[in-house]
């Protein structure tokens, strides 16, 4: 199958996006107006809001700020700012990756807004996925397939990093998404590629992600399959799917057939919280940590910093910080 000239996808909000609301630290009130601007059908609302309020993300916030906006501006329909904002974010990625010691130190011992907001894998992936369907809206299929290869190579990375197979390690979606855009420019061997590795990496994300393959990536595997000729692979696929309906890529007239892919932003992304944990190195160190919370009655409330200095002193008590996703409400 192939598509030419424009690539036709329609973007179709229902919630908040992905990276909104996803750091450490920003007002929640701007994001509840960015919100309400999205669900009331006003992008171009919630695109000023975002600039608007630039000051409120400061100089820790930068890439989050970036996110934020090339998100939006999508949204807005404004594909091309979006793409040139996400791709500063995308050079804020590369250069946050070099941190102090120092600062290291500091948010270790209080909380991870003391270090710029570098984002998590799964957001450095999203970034390279909005701007492939920026570019894909407005018909530039080559400029897409560039940050089709960039997610590839990340994702080939990450799974050589993250060994956990319970940790985010691979995307179902962005390896589906590169197929469409591979067969999109009529290089179905590459699509069949990427899909055969989003059906795995849907397969391995199962466990924590709850999600399965969608139907239309099976068809399109039983489809790129037998276009190319792999009878093995397709008799494999044919089985494990059997129930699956699908569609040749050639017509009975040897026409290429073309359908509409509809790319639908769902729900809330979860809020990302700081959760302490004191850790005692001695006797006379949990006495303390377990007074400082109150099981003895401590007379005293101290905040995250205070309790620092006062573990700092004793010298037997190391805080961590550990960043937690809260989910929201969709």
């Amino acid at each position: 199958m192939r598509w030419g000239g424009i690539f036709p996808i329609s973007v179709v909000l229902a919630g908040c996006l992905a990276f909104l609301s996803s750091g450490c630290g920003p007002s929640v009130n701007r994001y509840l107006l960015i919100e309400q601007s999205l669900l009331a059908g006003n992008p171009q609302q919630a695109a000023a809001i975002v600039e608007q309020t630039k000051d409120e993300y400061g100089a820790k916030g930068r890439l989050l700020y970036g996110m934020d906006r090339g998100m939006v501006l999508q949204v807005a329909g404004q594909y091309e700012q979006s793409s040139a904002v996400l791709e500063q974010a995308e050079e804020d990625v590369e250069r946050l990756y070099t941190r102090s010691i120092r600062t290291e130190t500091a948010a270790f011992l209080t909380n991870d807004n003391m270090l710029p907001y570098e984002g998590d894998a799964h957001e450095h992936v999203m970034i390279n996925v909005v701007k492939a369907l920026n570019y894909a809206v407005q018909g530039q299929i080559q400029e897409a397939l560039v940050e089709v290869r960039r997610i590839d190579h990340r994702l080939n990375v990450l799974g050589d990093r993250v060994k956990d197979p319970d940790k985010y390690r691979n995307d179902g979606f962005a390896r589906y998404l590169s197929g469409i855009l591979y067969e999109a420019a009529g290089d179905l061997n590459n699509a069949f590629i990427a899909y055969r590795n989003a059906y795995e990496a849907y397969q391995a994300m199962k466990g924590w992600a709850r999600m399965s393959p969608p139907p239309s990536l099976q068809a399109d595997l039983l489809r790129t399959t037998e276009a190319l000729g792999l009878k093995t692979e397709f008799e494999r696929y044919r089985q494990a799917f059997p129930d699956v309906m699908w569609s040749p890529s050639l017509s009975s007239s040897g026409e290429a057939l073309a359908h509409v892919v509809l790319i639908s932003y769902n729900g809330r992304a979860p809020r990302k919280e700081d959760m302490f944990l004191d850790l005692p190195i001695s006797l006379d160190a949990a006495q303390l940590v377990l007074l400082n919370r109150g099981v003895f009655q401590g007379p005293y409330q101290r905040d995250r910093v205070a309790d620092s200095l006062l573990y700092g002193l004793n010298g037997r008590v190391v805080r961590v910080a550990l960043p937690r996703l809260v989910p929201q409400k969709t």
